[in-house]
């Protein structure tokens, strides 16, 4: 289902109290978006978005039954991996500066943080506006963004490039926390006798999500954050350098990742996750071909709900925790960068057990 729509059709929504007071998803139709909810336009509670819903006390609830052990484990890649990355994204550099000789050193990092792990923020990515356009390329043609594109909660282009609305850094100020949950989708696939390349047109089908959910007994809960495993990080540590080189220049490149589909965002909205995460480049499948559905997951759970995608997040220590305990879900923290415009940061994440 391809749904187009314009700036205007905006119908603004009530603050929910609690996740029963969400629309469902077909009253999200046919915009799919849910704007104007959580405050007012340049408001941190507007750029936070879905996670407004991760209150003291669920982060509260959440600690008391999720932390048992004490593990944790971090889920962040290296800063210099991808160390080949595509979209013309420069490599990560870190150069060391005398203080005072011979006694101290500084540090400065040259870096895109859509590079390695990252968040996406509500800045990163809009929703197509419908007007005269047809395919995607031919919105890429415009004179102006503010043309062919929205961003969360109706923010233009221009208020991205001169102004600091739907700033990432207003996600750093409390952190994010809450449960979550590993749906590991790399060991069920080696289970099942399934092969793929994270590198190839692969797609995952939701249903063969709830597959994976059932086998390793995840139990969903409002306001949950969703990490999904591929097997990414673990796939590029085998490439050569002259297979990587090759990959950089690729236009497009091939990523696996979900499937496009009605199916995917109803899981996503009817299961109120507050954030999605992945060790996949993108979560989605790349490029997105299908005719059905030509809105990506990104213009709907970005721009339409604000929802955080997190990408490329080292998801391999926590899969080793995982089986250890025969336990999928755990205490989930992360704290963004504090830099205000923000469009990404990498996630300084980590898992409790």
């Amino acid at each position: 289902m391809s749904v187009f729509v314009t700036k205007e059709n905006f119908v603004p929504r009530h603050r929910p109290q609690s996740f029963d007071d969400f629309p469902s998803y077909d009253d999200l139709l046919p915009t799919l978006r849910f704007w104007g909810a959580w405050g007012p336009p340049g408001s941190d509670e507007e750029s936070l978005g879905m996670l407004n819903m991760l209150t003291p006390d669920l982060v509260a609830r959440t600690v008391a039954k999720e932390v048992k052990t004490g593990e944790r484990v971090g889920l962040g890649w290296e800063f210099h991996m991808l160390d080949y990355p595509n979209f013309k994204r420069i490599q990560f550099d870190i150069q060391y500066k005398w203080v005072t000789y011979p006694f101290s050193f500084d540090d400065e990092y040259r870096m895109n943080p859509q590079q390695s792990s990252q968040w996406d923020g509500f800045r990163h990515h809009s929703q197509m506006l419908s007007h005269e356009f047809g395919p995607r390329q031919e919105y890429m043609t415009v004179d102006d963004p503010d043309k062919a594109a929205v961003w969360h909660g109706g923010t233009s282009a221009h208020e991205i490039q001169e102004g600091t609305r739907l700033s990432l850094h207003s996600w750093s100020k409390q952190g994010i926390a809450g449960r979550g949950v590993l749906l590991d989708y790399a060991s069920w696939a080696e289970e099942q006798g399934i092969t793929y390349s994270t590198f190839d047109y692969y797609g995952i089908p939701v249903e063969d999500l709830l597959k994976v959910a059932e086998r390793y007994n995840v139990k969903f809960e409002p306001g949950d954050i969703l990490l999904v495993r591929l097997g990414v990080t673990k796939e590029w540590m085998t490439k050569s350098t002259e297979w990587k080189e090759n990959y950089r220049t690729l236009s497009p490149p091939t990523h696996a990742g979900m499937i496009q589909s009605e199916a995917l965002l109803r899981f996503i909205w009817d299961n109120h996750f507050t954030a999605i995460v992945s060790d996949a480049i993108g979560w989605e499948l790349f490029p997105n071909k299908n005719p059905d559905h030509l809105m990506s997951l990104h213009q709907t759970v970005l721009a339409g709900w604000g929802v955080p995608i997190g990408e490329l997040f080292d998801l391999d220590g926590l899969s080793e925790l995982c089986k250890k305990h025969d336990r999928y879900s755990f205490f989930f923290s992360s704290v963004p960068f504090n830099a205000i415009g923000a469009v990404s940061s990498p996630p300084n994440a980590m898992a409790i057990f």
